[in-house]
């Protein structure tokens, strides 16, 4: 008998020797005087046995067979191996129809070996800012580079835009690198599907911010166009400052990896293809509503041609005398009927589309001109995340290539005959 049924033994043997009444042994039981009277006819007829749980030993109403336990074991083994009690219990319910608790799956996988539990470590206190009130006020900004395809296809990154307010992907996009044109590309959709956001909250990037002080108070590519689109500019001095982007980073390698595995998916294009739909998946699982149903999303003001002009590469260069210009050892001739003579010695702005497209603009009017004479294009530059996609690329061209192996009348084999030293004497 367990400790509380020894308890009521004694409490219902009090009750048969008149040493407590049935309302005294109720209140000290915590039963009513009915269930008393029922405890009391059953000592009497069964003995100490009849106040045992007529439950003990057998099997549960609500337990699970042993054959949907064995089904959904080997299932995990099959396709979920690495998956984690959580995502694997979605993906049965989803992909199989068998619709289990993360926490019965987990001990499962617990007693199986399909899973170990980790020690959660101390964690490091960082003071916690709260949500924005609105959807749109701020969108925190940050790339994630990952073996995303698990070594199906080469190492790329994924942008993330995420809303503060919401925990909701706002943007998701496969590139090969984190480079200006990879987030200008993606805040063009962003914009083109919610509207300008209030702020936007960044690491400090080359990308986003000049850090050479002797350069201070100059703007990026980037942050040029998002001063003209009216949107503030923040920096994180710190990872945690903008913690939601990092977290989401850490689900996204978990789930997002597998399932680009369970679609097949080994492409950047495929993957970009599937991303729509996983963001509706991922915000209905992990969006929560904003404390203020306002959404704070402005319109864009300004037209698609006026906006593919403020997301390009922006340059200032200076006519010759003959008007002319040089960009990226090619020479190109203005032409300005009526003007030359004023416009000699004039800056004007090159906006350099991520296509290669050249548009010229002088006082806020775009300018005719002819390509006079081109040279050799310029080396790209790259910075400490870029190179690493370069390296990539390089390996994977190097491991195609077939090995040099020279003829057997090679000079270079001709003249490798090496022969044992002399011996001298002395």
């Amino acid at each position: 008998m367990s400790r509380k049924e020894v308890d009521r033994l004694n409490v219902i043997q009090s009750v048969l020797s008149k040493q407590l009444t049935q309302a005294q042994a109720a209140k000290q039981l915590s039963l009513c005087i009915r269930q008393i009277k029922r405890l009391v006819k059953r000592y009497r007829e069964q003995g100490a046995a009849g106040l045992v749980s007529g439950h003990r030993g057998k099997r549960p109403n609500n337990a699970i067979e042993a054959s949907v336990r064995e089904k959904a074991l080997s299932l995990i083994r099959e396709h979920y191996s690495d998956f984690g009690p959580t995502l694997a219990s979605e993906k049965l319910a989803q992909r199989h129809s068998l619709v289990l608790s993360a926490e019965t799956l987990r001990q499962w996988m617990i007693a199986e070996e399909l899973w170990v539990t980790k020690r959660r470590k101390a964690a490091r206190i960082h003071q916690r800012r709260p949500r924005r009130p609105c959807r749109g006020e701020l969108v925190q900004i940050d790339g994630s580079p990952h073996d995303w395809f698990e070594g199906r296809a080469p190492r790329c990154t994924l942008i993330v835009f995420i809303d503060d307010a919401t925990g909701e992907l706002l943007a998701l996009r496969f590139v090969p690198s984190e480079t200006t044109q990879s987030y200008m590309e993606t805040l063009q959709t962003y914009l083109t599907t919610h509207g300008r956001p209030v702020a936007l909250y960044s690491d400090k990037h080359t990308v986003f911010r000049i850090n050479n002080p002797e350069r201070e108070g100059e703007l990026t590519q980037f942050s040029r166009a998002l001063k003209t689109l009216d949107i503030e500019a923040i920096h994180a001095n710190t990872p945690q400052a903008k913690g939601r982007v990092e977290r989401a980073n850490k689900t996204l390698q978990d789930r997002l990896v597998k399932e680009l595995r369970l679609q097949g998916i080994s492409d950047i294009e495929a993957a970009n293809d599937f991303l729509p739909g996983f963001m509706t998946l991922y915000n209905d699982r992990f969006a929560v509503p904003p404390q203020n149903p306002l959404d704070a999303h402005r319109e864009v003001l300004h037209s698609p041609e006026e906006l593919d002009l403020i997301l390009s590469l922006h340059h200032q260069r200076k006519l010759s005398k003959n008007l002319t210009l040089q960009f990226k050892n090619r020479e190109y001739q203005l032409l300005a009927k009526g003007q030359g003579y004023a416009m000699r010695g004039a800056t004007l702005t090159v906006c350099e589309a991520f296509d290669g497209t050249l548009t010229l603009f002088y006082k806020g009017h775009v300018m005719a001109y002819r390509l006079l004479s081109e040279g050799e294009p310029p080396t790209p530059l790259d910075d400490e995340k870029s190179v690493q996609h370069r390296v990539d690329q390089a390996k994977q061209t190097q491991k195609a290539r077939p090995a040099y192996k020279p003829a057997p009348d090679h000079p270079w084999r001709k003249s490798a005959r090496f022969t044992e030293p002399s011996q001298h004497t002395t």
